[in-house]
């Protein structure tokens, strides 16, 4: 059992919740929580830590079986931990790589690019929202905040383990990529000629989500093949990021059910 917070491992678990530098020099991340282990891909999982008093609870041995696992004083597990009020069980993962293949795979894809997204907690949403909509991967730029952040991975709520992502270098040769695989790339922008629900979203499709406080750069948005607007009552010019990021996958999810039971034509307008 460790019992003594200058114990190296313990050290090096504060490292990766505070420092995004470890966790991409090491490849692993952390999840804490109960629910986040239980969900976690056997394969990816590095080891767990466990506080002493959870552990002696009935079953968490079993549980835990052949998975490398340590056993922590309660007093140091508190120290480890990035939660105020931690449920006792924290678990290092390897952080996964996804080929273009879980991108492009399907036959009319729904995409999130992201750019230079800097809120933990709505990257986190959008991962969450996406997989709910069902988005086929999150696309960011290498400008957008650190997924693995410990603030991303809660927002996340077990979406991190199902959802696709990956960052890219460069922006411009990701707009070709997309257009090379026939996904027409959606902008919300005040100069949308229509209201984001007037579009068809049954065809290949990328919605285009930008920074927080700049939103897209008029770079970006001059490459998007279609500008949309998201309608606007009272004095508000624009939503959060991960709200309007919900709007749009919505749109696209409840449109592609319709067309999947026959009740709409699709355009051919993309």
């Amino acid at each position: 059992m460790i019992t003594s917070s200058s114990n190296a491992q313990i050290k090096n678990i504060i490292q990766l919740n505070n420092k995004g530098k470890a966790r991409r020099e090491q490849g692993l991340f952390v999840v804490e929580g109960i629910k986040m282990f239980k969900e976690a891909p056997k394969d990816w999982i590095e080891k767990v830590y466990i506080r002493e008093s959870l552990y002696g609870e009935e079953g968490w041995e079993t549980s835990l079986g052949e998975i490398p696992h340590e056993v922590v004083a309660d007093k140091v597990f508190r120290q480890m931990s990035d939660t105020k009020t931690p449920q006792g069980i924290l678990t290092v993962l390897r952080q996964p790589h996804y080929d273009w293949q879980a991108f492009f795979g399907r036959k009319f894809p729904l995409l999130v690019v992201l750019e230079d997204l800097q809120d933990p907690g709505n990257l986190g949403t959008i991962m969450r929202t996406g997989e709910g909509a069902g988005v086929d991967g999150v696309i960011l730029s290498k400008g957008c905040v650190d997924l693995f952040n410990p603030k991303t991975i809660r927002s996340t709520m077990g979406s991190i383990y199902r959802m696709p992502f990956r960052y890219v270098e460069d922006m411009n040769e990701l707009m070709n990529r997309l257009r090379e695989e026939h996904i027409c790339t959606y902008a919300a922008h005040l100069k949308g000629r229509n209201f984001y629900e007037q579009e068809d979203y049954c065809r290949g499709t990328a919605f285009l989500i930008g920074n927080e406080g700049n939103g897209l750069s008029d770079e970006l948005s001059s490459r998007a093949q279609c500008l949309i607007r998201i309608p606007m009552e009272g004095q508000v010019e624009s939503l959060n990021a991960a709200m309007a990021c919900g709007i749009l996958t919505y749109e696209a999810s409840r449109q592609r059910r319709l067309f999947s039971h026959g009740d709409m034509d699709r355009k051919t307008s993309v």
